[in-house]
């Protein structure tokens, strides 16, 4: 009898031990699913076939669920995956719960009431993938992941799904995704294979949609934000990435300096804690190639919405190959990067990858390993991971940096429509904006009720600061008085200076009224009168085959003011089209890429070529008989030359150390007289780096409407010998035949933000 129960228990506990495993063999693999192994080389899925695979997924798994969050731009679901034990499923909202309290300590009762949040939550992690979609492999990675996730038994990811809520967004960009995809699947095994994809692959920002990341212009980063961020409050966000071939293989932090100087201390310290920790893992696995503190720096927001909502963003970038391809990389090519020297072992770089062929098997054998190394870290540390999330908002609601007490945004501004977008970016990003209810004076200062008022003591007040204040970049070189250390993306953000309004600091209380926080506010564009009705001008706006992301960003402030325009591609004006227009924009781009195009070895007909000689002499007639052309930055040497304008940059010839401005916003003075500044005050920021110019002019037929500022022109930013564009002509126009022509040295929409000068822009498309 004994014999027996012990048997019959035995068995019982050979069921429980392989019961999972049976529940795992039921879980369809990628390459059951997709007919081959994700991340082979060659092979890419679409977002049909992905988001398919995490339904199935789902479906068979109780650690998943998968949900839509909205539409992306073109109509793709847009969707994130919820991985976790069954047991945090079945108390799901409880968790999301403890987490909305975490990030405002302002909703916790008591330490008692703390350490009870502390011990019952989980840490959150959020990992983003493919915002750029030739970047493939993250989003072929995020089907192996999410697999491992659903099925595996091993004990570390039972640990993993036990202490972590891991939230999945596969793409951050399903629209290229479905668009690179089927490209490369169409022309694999051709002399095309891996040709560039000949349009933006987000449809209005190309690579520019992780630029996007506090203003929230575009549907994915919207939804991203509201979906995700907002509604779970992660601590940690992975944002995978694919870089250069020629160096590391994989990029983990710390990043190199600088920070940006309204992160909590605290929050870099995890930053450089885990980033160190994935590293040493891959590096203990005897993956070659890992680096740490290169190339890659934590300053500009545009990238980092989580630094200034209590989560660490661990940025991770792998080697790529040719999209699915895989390439040969000698050593000899592996060279001096950011921090680092890829042929040479460092205390950051410690185990050189020696050269040889790399593919997309590689690429995501490195990502997965990357992505369980941050969640083991995530798992193993979850009460510190909780802690400090408190903290670093804890410290925000004390006002733990030098901050004012208050911004405040008076309430006669003379730009309404600049006021609403800050306000929209703002609340967005969960800051609380009260408006005053009475008359009130702050630091000696009076404001009128209605004034917006954003204090200084809430859990996002960073957030609030780093978009109001005025960046002072720190000069950075690469040994004294020598050429500067370049900054990985821009240097100023200031919203005053972009959208055209003042904001006031106040170091005293304010004593007044207050209405409850506002809501997400309403946002209008409005055209000027002259772009309206029947006798609007017709607009073009040229659209190569190799469109620069400026062109699309143009194209997206067009679409949300319902401006009438079309685009007009190569083979529209050889063939004559311009007849049909009025205006023709040429937003910033090489005067080689209008000309030339793609080659012809690049990418197929009818992708390759540019407007060559026979469309560059339909522009010729186009001006000549009554249209105006207007170019933007780069596009402006393509049109001097085309009209024999003497014109020409009046800094090409400086070296960096002498002048350098990499995104910053520099003063600019109006001319009088002009209908390009109708309706501008006399000054006004304009955006200027590295594709802006000021115009060396010798031409009598140029009319100078607009200057950079004198003296010192920066305003916001960084800039290495400002003096050499100050009083220097930043707008010019001039009359070419019976047409004329107008070139902007600045750029006057950058990246859907400078609506302090999309004004001139819209005057200037008046013939």
């Amino acid at each position: 009898m004994q014999r027996r129960l012990l048997a019959a228990l035995a068995a019982l506990a050979a069921i429980a031990l392989v019961a999972p495993s049976l529940a795992a063999q039921s879980v369809p693999t990628p390459r059951e699913h997709f007919g081959f192994d994700v991340g082979a080389d060659r092979k890419l899925a679409n977002w049909d076939q992905l988001t398919a695979y995490f339904e199935r997924l789902a479906a068979s798994s109780p650690r998943v669920t998968v949900d839509t969050l909205g539409p992306s731009t073109m109509g793709q679901p847009f969707v994130m995956l919820t991985i976790t034990s069954p047991g945090n499923h079945a108390r799901l909202e409880e968790l999301r719960q403890i987490q909305e309290k975490l990030a405002d300590p302002r909703r916790v009762t008591s330490e008692g009431e703390l350490e009870q949040l502390l011990d019952q939550g989980r840490t959150v992690v959020l990992i983003t993938q493919g915002i750029h979609a030739t970047e493939v492999g993250a989003s072929q990675m995020s089907a192996s992941l999410a697999y491992e996730l659903a099925a595996s038994d091993d004990p570390r990811i039972l640990e993993i799904l036990e202490n972590v809520i891991v939230l999945q967004i596969p793409s951050l960009n399903p629209d290229g995704l479905q668009w690179i995809a089927d490209w490369y699947n169409e022309h694999v095994g051709t002399e095309f294979e891996a040709a560039p994809l000949p349009w933006l692959y987000h449809f209005y920002t190309g690579h520019d949609n992780n630029r996007d990341w506090y203003a929230f212009t575009q549907a994915e980063t919207a939804l991203t934000v509201l979906g995700a961020h907002n509604a779970w409050h992660p601590q940690i966000v992975h944002d995978v990435h694919q870089m250069g071939a020629n160096g590391a293989r994989i990029f983990f932090p710390p990043y190199v300096e600088p920070w940006e100087p309204n992160v909590d201390p605290a929050l870099t310290a995890a930053v450089n804690q885990l980033g160190s920790y994935m590293a040493a893992e891959l590096t203990g696995q005897g993956k070659l190639g890992v680096v740490i503190n290169g190339v890659y720096d934590a300053y500009s927001p545009s990238r980092a919405y989580m630094h200034y909502h209590g989560g660490a963003r661990i940025l991770s970038e792998t080697a790529s190959a040719d999209l699915a391809t895989p390439v040969t990389v000698s050593a000899r090519r592996l060279g001096l990067g950011i921090g680092y020297d890829a042929g040479r072992r460092s205390w950051n770089f410690p185990a050189p990858w020696p050269g040889g062929e790399w593919g997309l098997p590689d690429i995501v054998e490195y990502q997965q390993a990357g992505a369980i190394a941050l969640l083991t870290n995530a798992a193993k540390n979850r009460r510190y991971w909780l802690e400090n999330f408190y903290g670093v908002n804890r410290r925000a609601v004390e006002k733990w940096d030098s901050w004012p007490e208050a911004w405040i945004i008076p309430s006669d501004e003379g730009n309404p429509a600049g006021v609403q977008y800050a306000l929209r970016a703002l609340t967005m990003a969960e800051v609380e904006v009260q408006r005053a209810e009475a008359n009130f004076t702050a630091d000696g200062l009076e404001f009128p009720a209605g004034s917006y008022v954003i204090s200084m003591r809430q859990p996002y007040a960073s957030f609030a600061n780093a978009m109001l204040e005025v960046q002072h970049y720190p000069d950075l070189r690469e040994y004294p008085g020598g050429p500067p250390v370049q900054p990985y993306d821009v240097t100023a953000q200031t919203f005053g200076y972009l959208l055209d309004f003042e904001a006031v600091a106040v170091d005293g209380p304010v004593e007044a009224p207050m209405s409850a926080p506002i809501s997400l506010p309403d946002f209008d564009f409005h055209l000027p009168p002259h772009l309206l009705g029947a006798g609007a001008p017709r607009v073009a706006l040229y659209k190569s085959w190799e469109e620069p992301m400026t062109a699309g960003w143009q194209r997206w402030v067009f679409d949300q003011h319902d401006l009438a325009y079309d685009t007009l591609h190569d083979a529209d004006i050889q063939a004559g089209a311009l007849r049909d227009y009025d205006v023709l924009l040429f937003q910033s781009q090489s005067a080689r890429s209008i000309l030339e195009g793609f080659a012809d070895d690049e990418v197929p007909r009818p992708y390759s070529g540019g407007l060559g000689e026979d469309g560059s002499e339909q522009v010729r007639a186009f001006v000549r008989n009554g249209g105006r052309v207007v170019a933007v930055e780069q596009a402006t040497d393509y049109v001097a030359d085309l009209f024999g304008l003497r014109v020409r940059s009046a800094t090409a010839r400086l070296s960096g150390s002498d002048f350098y401005i990499p995104g910053s916003l520099l003063r600019l003075e109006l001319e009088e007289g002009s209908d390009v500044n109708e309706g501008m005050p006399p000054e006004v920021a304009a955006w200027f780096w590295d594709e802006s110019r000021a115009f060396a002019v010798t031409d009598a037929r140029m009319r100078v409407l607009a200057r950079y500022g004198t003296g010192d022109p920066l305003l916001s930013g960084w800039a290495i010998g400002g003096s050499q564009v100050a009083g220097q002509p930043a707008i010019l126009e001039a009359d070419v035949g019976s047409g004329s022509v107008v070139l902007f040295g600045f750029q006057p929409n950058y990246r859907a933000q400078s609506m302090a000068t999309w004004p001139l822009l819209f005057n200037a498309l008046r013939p």
